[in-house]
């Protein structure tokens, strides 16, 4: 029986402790933030991120781990005759999975590449899903298939509190921008086939927390619910007021990775969850 290793990427927001209890390689992008680099998670905690990114002048730059790095990391962890799977996040937002998909064919390695179509925590559920049936010596094509049926089965909802990055970055106009910032709108949307989709605009936290509270309910009714997760950039305290309404499920929260709060900005959350 092939013994299968999985390798993924940075933006996973899943702790280093569940990282290495399930035995998952990541392979960090890389961050530039005032002409200096950094490596996602390694070099740079989230807490110490955002200071930066409150004192820098331009918008972070972000890019995805390069081919040497991804080829190192396949044919090391594939020299024992090991396959390997590397699940990474979506194409619609970086290169990390093309990236990656070239690095499978040079690589001295049996590499399978797949685009989670997801960032965040939704990519961590098939990160670990794909680490959990791996241990038990599911096949390949198996693991495939039920990682098939999570993307199908997932959402995930990012709520800004800033327009700030999404006008450095050039997703709106500036007059968008300071229309939003009077009218203090917080825009929700959905990440959908690998990109993001508006939902809607919302001006309390209590209307974010509705919304997302109608969208959960909607999606979930009469089926079981599998993994409830909010990932969020210095936004603790509208995280633990979602979690508090949903008190019937096993939520975690977690501080999301750099390279995310770059695009979302400070004080954004993502709400993610899957069903069977």
């Amino acid at each position: 029986m092939d013994k299968i290793k999985i390798v993924t990427d940075s933006t996973t927001d899943l702790p280093e402790e569940v990282l290495e209890h399930h035995q998952v390689t990541v392979v960090p992008l890389t961050i530039l933030i005032d002409n200096n680099s950094y490596k996602d998670g390694v070099d740079l905690n989230p807490d110490r991120f955002l200071e930066m990114m409150r004192e820098s002048e331009e918008l972070p730059k972000t890019s995805q781990p390069s081919l040497g790095e991804l080829i190192e990391a396949y044919e090391e962890l594939g020299k024992d005759g090991s396959r390997i799977l590397s699940i990474h996040m979506t194409a619609g937002m970086s290169g990390t999975y093309k990236a990656a998909s070239i690095a499978a064919e040079q690589a001295d390695a049996d590499v399978t590449v797949i685009d989670s179509t997801f960032i965040a925590n939704a990519l961590g559920f098939q990160v670990i899903e794909a680490a959990t049936m791996a241990s038990e010596g599911k096949s390949m094509d198996e693991i495939l298939e039920r990682l098939d049926h999570i993307r199908k089965n997932s959402k995930l909802f990012v709520v800004v509190s800033t327009l700030e990055n999404l006008l450095k970055g050039g997703r709106i106009g500036r007059g968008k921008a300071f229309i939003g910032s009077l009218l203090k709108l917080k825009p929700i949307a959905a990440l959908e086939d690998g990109v993001y989709t508006p939902v809607t605009k919302v001006r309390t936290q209590n209307q974010v927390i509705q919304t997302l509270m109608n969208h959960f309910k909607q999606d979930t009714e009469g089926k079981e619910v599998k993994g409830v997760s909010i990932s969020h950039a210095n936004g603790l305290e509208l995280a633990h007021k979602l979690r508090e309404k949903l008190s019937e499920h096993k939520v975690s929260i977690q501080s999301t990775t750099p390279v995310i709060s770059t695009h979302t900005g400070e004080g954004a959350i993502g709400f993610t969850y899957y069903t069977d």
